[in-house]
C-alpha cells in the first residue's frame, strides 16, 4: 500500500444510524450494518477497506440499536484504526447529512471519506488517494449503474462533474469524499436533512466518477441473501 498523499483523507465516516425497516424482521434485534454477509458483519467490509487505504480515524454515527454496533467494533484496534462514535437518538435519526454535520467535531476540519454502512462495494478507494481532491472542489462522488430498485438514477455526469440534467443518469453509490465546508456552508442546513439535497446544491462542482464493478445496496432481505450467496460461492 502506498503512503497516503498530503491531501488524502485520513478520516472517514461510516453512516450506520438508520432503522433498516425494509429488512425486518432481520433488523428487529440486529442493526442492519451488523447483518452477516458470508459470515462477517456487513459494516466490517467497509472498515477493512478503509484501513487498507491508510485511513487512521473512523467516525460512526449510532442510532437504532447503536450500542450493539459499538460492542461489535469497539475501539477499532483490531484493524489498526481509531474508531469514534457520534451518538444520535435511536428513535429520531438525523438522516445522512444531519448525521455528518453532528459528527463534524469528531471528524475535524480536513476532507473525509463517507461510506454508507449498508453498502457493499469492491471499488478500490486507493485510486482516489492517488488523485487528491482539488482545493476548490467540494467533494467527489462514486456513481454506479442503476440497480432494479432505482431505475431512473440520481444524477448524471458531465465533464467529470455531477449533473442534474446530463443523460444517462446513474445511482449514487453511498461512497463520497467531502469537505467539511460542503456541509457547514450549505445554506439550508438544519438538524435533520439528507445528502441528496446537498449534492443537488453543488451540481456542476462536485466531481463524479462512474464505477461499473460489483456494488450492492443491501436494502432488502432478498438483496442480502443474493449478496451472501455470491460471496460464499453458492449457486
Amino acid at each position: 500500500m502506498s503512503k497516503p498523499k498530503e491531501n488524502s483523507p485520513l478520516t472517514a465516516m461510516v453512516l450506520a444510524a438508520g432503522f433498516g425497516r425494509r429488512m425486518r424482521p432481520l433488523t428487529d434485534q440486529t442493526p442492519k450494518p451488523l447483518l452477516p454477509i458470508a459470515g462477517k458483519p456487513l459494516i466490517e467490509y467497509a472498515i477493512e477497506r478503509l484501513a487498507a487505504i491508510g485511513v487512521q480515524k473512523v467516525v460512526i454515527n449510532l442510532g437504532y440499536l447503536g450500542p450493539k454496533i459499538r460492542q461489535q467494533l469497539g475501539s477499532g484496534s483490531r484493524w489498526g484504526l481509531d474508531i469514534h462514535y457520534s451518538i444520535e437518538h435511536e428513535e429520531e435519526p438525523l438522516e445522512t447529512a444531519g448525521g455528518i454535520l453532528k459528527a463534524l467535531p469528531l471528524i475535524g476540519d480536513s476532507s473525509f471519506l463517507v461510506v454508507n454502512g449498508d453498502v457493499w462495494c469492491d471499488y478500490d478507494l486507493s485510486q482516489w488517494i492517488e488523485r487528491p481532491l482539488p482545493e476548490s472542489c467540494p467533494g467527489r462522488l462514486l456513481m454506479v449503474l442503476n440497480p432494479p430498485h432505482n431505475p431512473d438514477g440520481d444524477f448524471g455526469i458531465e465533464g467529470g462533474l455531477l449533473s442534474g440534467t446530463a443523460k444517462p443518469r446513474y445511482t449514487f453509490a453511498g461512497i463520497s469524499w467531502l469537505r467539511a465546508e460542503t456541509l457547514t456552508e450549505y445554506p439550508k442546513r438544519r438538524e435533520c436533512f439528507g445528502l441528496g439535497e446537498v449534492f443537488t446544491f453543488n451540481e456542476d462542482k462536485l466531481q463524479a466518477e462512474l464505477y461499473e464493478g460489483d456494488w450492492c445496496d443491501v436494502g432488502t432481505p432478498e438483496r442480502l441473501e443474493n449478496l451472501d450467496r455470491r460471496l460464499t460461492g453458492e449457486s
